[in-house]
């Protein structure tokens, strides 16, 4: 879907900062860009956020787990991103569906081809016309981090459950690489920035 730009990358990357620093700047830069995250970005999909990190929700089955991802996106398609794209506005998601794909479908083990099916249903379409991985290993993100943030249920899963995500993103970059554009982050947050605003413009998304 033109002008619809997601964000991916493993825990502790930095992803939200980055897109944070990202939109300071077209602010700053007139750029007219509707910044937006998975899961949640509009109000019911906020709620079941919630229910999804919440650390007090350590039984949660993992397929219920994919359905509320996808709930939530099927929501914050309808309030956010379809309406933007509809008004010729650029989306920059931070997560979208290839986060279900590595984390459910493949790190949770409940198979690729199950979630890529589920989330046919949720999106339709409204696949992003490209998608930036921020390339850091799970070591080193939580090393840099200073561990994993245990009030977050994704996070304090544990460290084999994230290399299957980041292998996950590997994964999914080898099948589709014209649609991903691979950045290493593993420098300061001044050169992420710096190569996360090369690859828009050259893109042409901020033009």
């Amino acid at each position: 879907m033109r002008n619809f730009i997601t964000i991916e990358g493993c825990e502790g990357v930095g992803k939200t900062y980055q897109t944070s620093l990202l939109k300071q700047y077209c602010r700053e830069n007139g750029f007219d860009v509707i910044f937006t995250r998975e899961p949640g970005g509009s109000d019911i999909a906020e709620q079941i956020r919630k229910i999804i990190l919440d650390a007090n929700n350590k039984d949660m089955d993992d397929l219920c787990e994919a359905f509320l991802y996808a709930a939530s996106r099927i929501q914050h398609l309808k309030d956010i991103v379809k309406p933007a794209l509809e008004q010729g506005k650029v989306v920059i998601c931070d997560r979208y569906v290839d986060s279900s794909y590595v984390y459910q479908g493949l790190g949770r083990g409940l198979g690729l081809n199950k979630i890529v099916k589920l989330n046919e249903i949720a999106v339709g379409e409204y696949m992003p016309e490209f998608t930036v991985f921020l390339d850091l290993s799970p070591e080193y993100a939580f090393k840099r981090k200073g561990g994993a943030d245990q009030s977050d249920r994704m996070e304090a899963v544990g460290y084999d459950f994230h290399l299957k995500v980041y292998e996950g993103y590997k994964q999914l970059i080898a099948a589709d690489p014209e649609r991903f554009e691979v950045i290493d982050a593993s420098g300061t947050k001044e050169q992420t920035q710096a190569k996360l605003r090369e690859v828009l413009i050259r893109r042409g998304v901020l033009k």
